[in-house]
């Protein structure tokens, strides 16, 4: 099977998209595996994915605590953050980035039943590309079907998390402020917008997270399913 992968792949990588996808389209199947189980291996592998890593997101502290997916002030601002700290004001520090990520955790709550959906019109022709992809192609999948209705949903529960503190009027006129002085580089004075986007980001990290452990890891291959079918990408 592995030679037939890395000419193919060879193929796929010098041809154009629409002989990208005639070639895809004739993958010969292997190992007594049909069409609907490579489809349905792909789902089962989302689907595992948005169970496992998705849900942790949603606990207290779910972002707060995790590094890979931790909303910080951005770049920019970050200097203000380590002032704080510097002057002995950690906690108030602290408490000003748990806002943030509370928020996320909020909306998160919402990712799921538009997962859900997406996964489930996963054909066959996207699974054989999402199949001989990188690491994280089912991830890019997902997102390019989700990532639109996501901020949709997102977006109002996070701006309601800060109405609650007041935060979102406090960031704008603060961030006003900063913008105003010269020689700085703009900040987005909409909080909302700005952890919707990191939440977003969070969300298909962890997925991919998933993706990748199936993808490389024979031990995370649960199911005889999930097996079967990314056996043919080994």
């Amino acid at each position: 099977m592995k030679k037939p992968l890395v000419l193919l792949l060879s193929i796929l990588f010098f041809s154009s998209c629409a002989e990208l996808q005639q070639v895809v389209n004739q993958l010969p199947q292997g190992g007594g595996i049909s069409n609907t189980e490579i489809a349905s291996g792909l789902r089962q592998a989302l689907n595992f994915g948005i169970d496992k890593q998705v849900t942790k997101l949603t606990q207290t502290d779910g972002f707060y605590r995790n590094e890979l997916v931790k909303i910080l002030l951005p770049e920019e601002l970050q200097k203000v953050d380590k002032a704080l700290r510097d002057i002995g004001l950690s906690k108030l520090a602290d408490e000003g980035l748990k806002v943030l990520n509370s928020a996320a955790e909020d909306a998160v709550k919402e990712a799921t039943p538009i997962f859900v959906d997406a996964v489930k019109g996963i054909t066959f022709s996207d699974a054989k590309t999402i199949l001989l992809g990188d690491n994280s192609a089912a991830t890019h999948y997902l997102k390019a079907k989700t990532e639109t209705a996501l901020y949709a949903k997102f977006n109002p529960v996070i701006k309601n998390s800060f109405n609650k503190v007041g935060a979102d009027q406090i960031w704008n006129n603060l961030i006003s402020k900063y913008n105003a002085i010269p020689f700085t580089t703009n900040v987005n004075p909409d909080l909302t917008d700005y952890v919707t986007g990191e939440a977003l980001k969070g969300v298909f990290t962890m997925i991919a997270v998933e993706e990748k452990e199936i993808r490389t890891k024979f031990s995370s291959r649960s199911t005889a399913l999930l097996k079967k079918v990314f056996a043919l990408q080994d």
